[in-house]
This record gives structure tokens, C-alpha cells and sequence, in this order.
């Protein structure tokens, strides 16, 4: 099984990249400051709540993230390791409220990212924001981003409990118009009507997450009728506690129910997860076959912003992996 997932040619679509420093460069910048094995990476660490999650995170990320090159530095080894993991298509966005953090533009940070892509390697880059910042100083920024011609799409995250701003929606549909990919975590720490919000007030067909959409079926069928793709991270979902175990995970169902399911490591910084390993947990421990994890693998490639030749090769080989 192992080499089965292996070999499969494997997409990513939901990685943050403040969330996914390689711990290892933490370690041998600051080794008094950064242990090698802290417990909130381990196996059996639960975060308590999003907020204590949310606070471990940035106490870890944002010290290394102050410079173009430090994002540089982060992705050249993060794209290393889906390279070696034969992960050939990857989606991340960054957090936009870093521009001010740091006072550089988010074009920069986006150039620096695009030079650590390695030759075999396609990736999307996105400005990831909280609910609340396209009503705050955010907002010229954000007025900007259908003019930054590197920048794939955009994507709410934080703190799902957020209402959603008003204008939201506006703002979307805009950068929609512009040929950006408009993405909403919903369905994670709050219920199926925020996965019903993001697709039918802001308009988005890629909920990241929207797990929590199986506690409605009337949502399960809005996604599935709607063609939305759920980017989910079944890992993530365990130690955050959304839910008790990969065997209780629902994305079996969901895919049975017709909504397509893609898989990723969300913040591999804190749970110390590989692409690998997300499919060999639903293989060891909810019994997935070849023919499910691969498509699982079908269905990343199935909305991969790539070239169709590329996208035809690809399946073409999950096909005949499968077949043997």
C-alpha cells in the first residue's frame, strides 16, 4: 500500500504556507528556542480549541516569516518534500495581514514563493485572509489583488465563528470576474450552514474543509448538485478535534453522496503530517482501497488548474495504477 500511494501522482490543494514551515528550520536557526520534538507535533496532541491551535501557530510561524527570502527559504524545502513524495500539482496560500506585519507587498512575497518552485512542479499561489479584514485596513490591499497577475485566487480562513462581512460576497464575485479562484473555509469548527453560506452567498465552488456539511443532508446535496469541490484534511480534522478519529471521518460518505473530496496536510508545522501519510491513514484506519484513495488522487487532478494534456496524463496514470 505504501507504494501504491507512493506512486500515485498526487495533488495538494489546501496548504497554508506560514502552516507549513518545515519545523526543522526552526530548529537549526533558534535550537534553545524551538525543541526537536515539542508536543503539540506529536501523534496524541489535541489542540483544546481553534484559538489555542491559532496561537501556536503564529508563536512558531511568524518569528521566521519577516523577509521575502525567509519565504523563499521555507518553500524550497516545503516543495522538496512534495516532490519527493511524488506530489506534482500544489495550491497554498499565504496570510495577506503578513504584507503588514512585515511592510512588504504581497507581490514579493508571491515572486519569492514562485522562485523555490522546483522544474516538475506545478503551483497555485493564494492570498488567504480573516472574515474581518475585507472590512478593515486590509481592504485597499485587497481592492488590489485582481491586478496581481501571479496570484491564482483567494481564500477566508481564521476563526470560523467570524461573521462574514457584508461586502464579502461583492469583493468574490469581483475577483471571480478577474479569472481568480475564490475559496471559504466553512463546515470545520462551525456547522453545515456556513458550508450553505459560502456556496450560495459567496459563490465559491472550493470549500476548504466542509466536513461538518454530512450533519445537513440537504447541504451534502447543495455541494453535490453544485459541482463544489471539499479540499479536506482528515489529519488536521483528527487533532483539532472536529473529529474523534479518522474512522469516524466522514469523507467516505460524502464522496458516495457525489461531492468530490480532494486530500491535504492544511499545517503540516502542527501536526507534523505528510501528503503520504493522510492517504495511509485512510487506508489503515478507515479501510480505504486502491480504488478509493485513487480517487481521491482523480479528484485533486479533476479541478487542478493545469494544461488538459497535463491533467489527461495524470489520470491516465491513476488509471493504470489502478488497474494493476
Amino acid at each position: 500500500m505504501r507504494d501504491f500511494i507512493q506512486a500515485l501522482p498526487k495533488t495538494e490543494t489546501h496548504l497554508h504556507v506560514e502552516g507549513a514551515l518545515p519545523y526543522e528550520l526552526l530548529t537549526a536557526w533558534d535550537p534553545a528556542r524551538y525543541e526537536a520534538n515539542p508536543p503539540f507535533r506529536r501523534a496524541d496532541y489535541r489542540y483544546a480549541t481553534f484559538p489555542d491551535f491559532e496561537r501556536i501557530l503564529l508563536d512558531n510561524a511568524l518569528p521566521w516569516f519577516t523577509t521575502p527570502e525567509r519565504y523563499y527559504e521555507a518553500t524550497k524545502v516545503m516543495f522538496a518534500k512534495h516532490m519527493a513524495q511524488n506530489v506534482r500539482y500544489v495550491e497554498t496560500s499565504f496570510h495577506l495581514p503578513v504584507t503588514q506585519f512585515i511592510s512588504v507587498p504581497g507581490p514579493e512575497i508571491i515572486a519569492a514563493i514562485r522562485a523555490a518552485v522546483p522544474t516538475g512542479l506545478e503551483v497555485r499561489i493564494f492570498a488567504g485572509m480573516l472574515r474581518s479584514d475585507i472590512a478593515g485596513g486590509l481592504r485597499p490591499t485587497i481592492d488590489q489583488l485582481h491586478t496581481w497577475t501571479d496570484l491564482a485566487g483567494v481564500d477566508l480562513h481564521g476563526l470560523e465563528q467570524m461573521p462574514t462581512e457584508r461586502d464579502t460576497a461583492a469583493v468574490w464575485a469581483r475577483l471571480r470576474a478577474a479569472g481568480k479562484v475564490t475559496k471559504c473555509h466553512a463546515g470545520e469548527f462551525d456547522g453545515p450552514a456556513r458550508v450553505r453560506e459560502a456556496i450560495e452567498e459567496l459563490g465559491v465552488t472550493r470549500i476548504q474543509h466542509g466536513v461538518r456539511s454530512i450533519e445537513d443532508p440537504a447541504v451534502v446535496r447543495l455541494a453535490a448538485e453544485r459541482g463544489v469541490t471539499f479540499d479536506v484534511c482528515p489529519i488536521s480534522n483528527v487533532r483539532l478535534k472536529v473529529v474523534g478519529s479518522i474512522a469516524e471521518h466522514p469523507i467516505r460518505r460524502l464522496m458516495q453522496a457525489g461531492v468530490r473530496c480532494t486530500v491535504s496536510t492544511d499545517d503540516p508545522l502542527c501536526f507534523a503530517n505528510a501528503l503520504n501519510d493522510e492517504y495511509a491513514a485512510l487506508a489503515a484506519e478507515l479501510n480505504f482501497s486502491r480504488a478509493e484513495l485513487a480517487q481521491v488522487a482523480r479528484n485533486g487532478w479533476e479541478i487542478a488548474a493545469v494544461a488538459p494534456a497535463v491533467r489527461q496524463a495524470a489520470l491516465a496514470e491513476i488509471a493504470e495504477l489502478a488497474k494493476r
